[in-house]
């Protein structure tokens, strides 16, 4: 069994594994290859991977030789390949194209991101392993742009009021937003459409704004769902009271498959101060502003607004590692323990993140 691990767009500073986890790998007896120079913007060289148990080998020796690829983004080699396994976070519900062409050239591909979120899948979660990292640079990032302080201070000179931080949507990155802000001495309120999350949030020393009758959440796997007309108007008056007050505010609103949805309305926006920033973690997928450009700092009346749906990869390190550990628990459940593939369909897990397998996509939510 031969693993081979891919070096990423050039916009991209993560690798699907560091050394350490080649390490794990090789001792279970699996030969892994990497790409010359894979894991230098994670901080690790060639030469650790070698002392790790890796091969250093061209990308076309790669791509031709390895029975299983491991790549975080959709590599363009994949078009000319057959019979291969592919994993990584491939978006599939958005790259639905891109996936049916895989399914017509044979291709095994399993996206980590579509993994059911289940109490067993954890270990493997990717989505929260990076949100987690996200939801912490977030804040970071937004103290930097933001130019008077978060905390409260009283000086001699006289006193600063803190800032006022909004969160929209209490996910993981949400909660770690929260946790983030509090310690840097922000007032933080919080909306999510799923009741569930407030004792959480109350618990890390925000304010949780509701609003009543929004659409049950339970079986959308933890996942947010669309909601009636009626609650998103009351919902928009309620963020936009809180959107006048507030200095900071992040959002992190997604719905798989669907374009994000626009929590914060031009009209909110006129009504922020000048000076005051937005984090949109949801631009990837358009953003929760209508002005959001993904990869880009827009300054709309004063208001920057800062689209950046790949914050985890500003902590390439750290957030490496963490994807590197779900992988390869994921690994562990298609490679048995004499490092063959063992590719069992009956297992929830296998089957939940599978996209395309003998010729066809077999992701029922993609098809």
């Amino acid at each position: 069994m031969t693993i081979g691990v891919l070096k990423e767009p050039s916009e991209e500073s993560r690798v699907s594994f560091l050394p350490e986890t080649v390490t794990a790998l090789t001792k279970k007896g699996v030969t892994v290859i990497v790409e010359p120079g894979a894991g230098e913007k994670a901080f690790h060289n060639d030469e650790e991977y070698v002392k790790a148990g890796a091969a250093i080998k061209s990308r076309t020796e790669i791509v031709q030789s390895s029975d299983i690829l491991v790549a975080i983004h959709p590599f363009p080699e994949a078009a000319g390949l057959t019979a291969k396994i592919v994993i990584g976070v491939y978006q599939p519900l958005f790259n639905v194209p891109v996936m049916q062409q895989w399914a017509k050239q044979g291709l095994v591909t399993f996206s980590l991101d579509m993994l059911p979120r289940t109490t067993r899948a954890q270990s493997m979660d990717v989505l929260s392993s990076q949100a987690n990292i996200a939801g912490y640079k977030a804040v970071l990032l937004a103290a930097n742009t933001y130019g008077r302080y978060f905390p409260m201070f009283m000086t001699a000179a006289g006193s600063i009021a803190p800032a006022k931080l909004l969160i929209l949507g209490a996910g993981v990155a949400g909660l770690q937003a929260i946790a983030t802000a509090r310690r840097l001495g922000a007032v933080v309120e919080v909306f999510d459409t799923r009741p569930a999350v407030k004792e959480e949030v109350m618990s890390l020393g925000a304010k949780f704004i509701e609003v009543e009758g929004a659409a049950d959440a339970s079986k959308a796997g933890g996942y947010a769902v669309e909601q009636s007309n009626d609650y998103q108007q009351r919902q928009q008056k309620r963020i936009g009271e809180s959107i006048a007050k507030a200095d900071i505010v992040i959002t992190t609103a997604q719905i798989p498959g669907k374009k994000a949805p626009i929590l914060i309305t031009e009209e909110m926006l006129q009504t922020m101060r000048v000076g005051s920033v937005i984090i949109d973690l949801a631009a990837a997928t358009g953003g929760n502003t209508p002005v959001t450009k993904n990869d880009q700092t827009v300054l709309y009346k004063g208001v920057h607004i800062i689209g950046n749906s790949n914050l985890a990869a500003s902590m390439p390190s750290d957030a490496s590692k963490l994807y590197g550990k779900n992988l390869l628990n994921f690994l562990q459940l298609i490679i048995d323990k004499e490092g063959k593939l063992n590719l069992n369909f009956d297992d929830d897990l296998v089957k939940g993140c599978c996209i395309t397998n003998n010729g066809a996509v077999v992701h029922e939510r993609v098809k």
